[in-house]
């Protein structure tokens, strides 16, 4: 029997509630918890913990943690994301596989997404 178990995963964000919001609206996470310094999201067997960044600076580019997502329609998807503030990194492509995509969340973390051909 394991002695450990994975908890979260966790990110810094200036807004707390708007980045809660941006995973529940734009990817159907379930929000546990929302304060003004935390929040807890499950997606299925995923836990994200948002907390409040101690400084401004969050996120650089290139440098931030990275989410991979399945979902059932990219464009779609896409479209939510950036309504809520993301910045699509490059464009929508299509591989033999299926579609992926890489966004920025609006504190610069990086999303992948992908739709199975």
């Amino acid at each position: 029997m394991a002695t450990s178990s994975f908890r979260w995963i966790l990110q810094l964000h200036r807004d707390v509630p708007k980045a809660a919001r941006f995973y529940a609206q734009g990817l159907d996470f379930s929000v546990n918890v929302v304060t003004l310094r935390w929040a807890e999201l499950d997606s299925g067997p995923l836990k994200l913990a948002l907390m409040q960044s101690p400084s401004d600076h969050v996120a650089e580019k290139g440098n931030s943690s990275f989410l991979s997502f399945t979902v059932t329609d990219i464009n779609k998807t896409v479209t939510k994301l950036m309504a809520l503030g993301a910045e699509l990194d490059g464009t929508i492509k299509y591989e033999i596989h299926g579609k992926v995509a890489s966004l920025r969340c609006p504190d610069g973390h990086m999303l992948g997404l992908y739709e199975p051909a």
